[in-house]
């Protein structure tokens, strides 16, 4: 074992995988011990319970405090000009439908109630939901600990186990290489056709077991998102970026769990943390502002396209918020609201909330209407590109919903449905809630 591997081990940023090996960027490690970066004096950062140099100079965080910095780690491998890794490959489907999370399908959803096609039974209830492949394979994981491929015609592909629960929803590039994070720290690359595990990163160094936040602290539910130049982005005690090959290539603390992903628009990567705050970090990983909400912020942002970021929050609220940080409006509703939105084309928002409605609101932040269901709404909306919006609720339904707020249909189920749906080209919905099963309706 070389010295570089030894000293990247000893800060406990573990990689494991073929063809995975890293160097260490030389930060100078003192007496610890220290549970979050905030415990660290000056510009240091806290790495495996030991307070470390950032590496890179500067402070951390910047105006407002509680702030956070990267710690840079190089592949030892394939380089590109700049002793940079190769860019991987394009994204071609994540939680949302793109980086930018707005939740717009691609193809119609059914005008009428469909009917079952084909389901699967999987090894546990799902809360990050499915996403399709290039080829027309969906990809799913559960809480048993397992990834399942499923053929467009309900055939197992394979199944792939992981280290613990998982919370995720797949990330696919174009290439077919499918990225799924897992309750035991860790973020994953799979062979999209062949399920082998090509790496899997350990996100952070917290100590395995443990209870309330800290046992979760470093869980990698955040994501998976891949952005244009094949980097993945994901949460867990912070903002990571990785390379296509496995390796960190910088983190950004937070002073709380990031279970909701990234969104990335425009240069800029936006993170919503459970300490309350929304960041927005540049391609280095630099913090440029934060806003602060009145509650943890478990949902995903969504970004309009005049560059408008969208996130719910556990004070009940959903907040808009310009690309310099800026609030622009926020909407109360009687409930948290911790599934994201989603955009349609005429730019209205669609968020649902613990109070049991899906909300329709204007960009200007006018409420246009609200539809009720019978529970919490935990998911998040998804819109066909027939406009219909199609929401899952604690009720065992799915609802699809025309732009004027009219129930157009509702499917029932045998649990919660707390994970947002995707659509096929051919306008299959695949769904996969509570009750452990992978389902095609058309």
């Amino acid at each position: 074992m070389s010295a570089s591997i030894r000293s990247l081990l000893s800060l406990g940023l573990a990689v494991v995988g073929a063809g995975s090996g890293a160097a260490c960027s030389g930060a100078s490690v003192s007496p610890g011990p220290c549970g979050k970066d905030t415990d660290c004096k000056g510009t240091r950062v806290c790495v495996a319970g030991s307070c470390v140099d950032r590496g890179g100079g500067g402070p951390l965080g910047g105006p407002g405090g509680a702030g956070g910095g990267s710690v840079a780690v190089a592949d030892a491998g394939a380089a590109a000009p700049g002793g940079q890794p190769v860019a991987g490959p394009r994204p071609f489907a994540m939680l949302g439908g793109d980086a930018r999370h707005q939740g717009r399908t691609g193809g119609p959803a059914p005008v009428r109630a469909p009917r079952e096609q084909w389901k699967v039974a999987l090894a546990g209830p799902v809360t990050g939901g499915p996403t399709i492949g290039p080829d027309g394979t969906v990809y799913v994981a559960d809480h048993g600990g397992q990834l399942t491929a499923v053929g467009a015609d309900g055939g197992v592909r394979w199944k792939a186990t992981l280290g613990e629960r998982s919370w995720s929803t797949p990330a696919v590039a174009v290439d077919g290489t499918v990225y799924v994070g897992s309750d035991d720290d860790r973020l994953r690359a799979f062979d999209g056709a062949t399920g082998r595990e090509r790496w899997a990163l350990r996100i952070g160094a917290c100590a395995p077991g443990g209870f309330g936040p800290e046992s979760s602290r470093c869980d990698a539910d955040g994501g998976p998102v891949i952005g244009d130049d094949g980097t993945i982005y994901t949460g867990g005690d912070g903002a990571q970026a990785v390379w296509a090959d496995g390796t960190l290539r910088w983190r950004f603390a937070t002073g709380e769990h990031v279970a909701a992903a990234p969104a990335l628009a425009g240069g800029m990567i936006y993170v919503a943390s459970e300490d309350d705050a929304l960041y927005a970090l540049t391609a280095d990983g630099d913090k440029q502002w934060e806003l602060r909400a009145g509650g943890d912020l478990d949902a995903t942002p969504v970004v309009a396209d005049d560059g408008t970021i969208y996130v719910g929050s556990d004070d009940d609220a959903l907040y808009a918020v310009g690309p310099d940080g800026g609030l622009r409006w926020k909407v109360l509703t009687d409930g948290d609201i911790r599934g994201g939105a989603a955009l349609a084309a005429d730019g209205t928002i669609y968020a649902g909330s613990y109070d049991g409605h899906l909300y329709a609101i204007a960009p200007t932040g006018q409420v246009r209407w609200r539809l009720a269901t019978a529970d919490k709404i935990h998911a998040r909306p998804v819109v066909a590109d027939n406009g219909i919006v199609l929401i899952g609720s604690q009720d065992d339904h799915l609802y699809a919903v025309r732009p004027d707020g009219v129930l157009a249909w509702t499917f029932a189920l045998d649990a919660d449905l707390d994970s947002a749906v995707t659509v096929g080209a051919d306008g299959t919905i695949y769904l996969a809630g509570d009750d452990g099963v992978l389902r095609a309706l058309r």
